[in-house]
């Protein structure tokens, strides 16, 4: 059962934003100041990537936790209520994330995802986007 009421429950959703959230805006900060430059959400590319670093064909894409599910992480919940209505949300994007990935591959972009609860810590994620931004694997 929900602790909120639908009306509550509706707002509270419509605050959840597509851009410029507060995991995306702690990867842009740390690959700035590590001296790398990129560009946002280029519409021109499959699944609009947060962060696209065209010089070395590689793309980010800072999910969230619950709604990218996740695996094995405490963040990727189901709600109690309408479970199947949240099975098939989650499955949805899960498959849309999946068919961008595939798609930049297949434009020879190299193609990695930082997960939110990734971002908490400046020092890893720092870390994080030296292996990724100077190596030439694909995650």
């Amino acid at each position: 059962m929900d602790r909120l009421t639908q009306e509550r429950r509706s707002w509270l959703m419509s605050r959840v934003k597509g851009k410029d959230t507060t995991p995306e805006m702690r990867v842009r900060r740390a690959a700035h100041a590590l001296g790398f430059r990129y560009s946002l959400h280029r519409k021109d590319l499959p699944g609009k990537p947060d962060l696209c670093f065209p010089r070395t064909k590689t793309a980010i894409f800072v999910h969230g936790c619950f709604w990218h599910r996740h695996e094995g992480c405490r963040k990727a919940s189901l709600p109690k209520s309408r479970t199947e209505y949240w099975h098939q949300k989650f499955a949805a994007n899960v498959e849309r994330d999946e068919k961008a990935k595939i798609a930049l591959s297949g434009l020879g972009w190299i193609v990695h995802i930082i997960w939110e609860c990734q971002t908490k810590s400046d020092i890893e994620l720092r870390e994080r986007l030296l292996e990724i931004l100077t190596s030439k694997s694909l995650s």
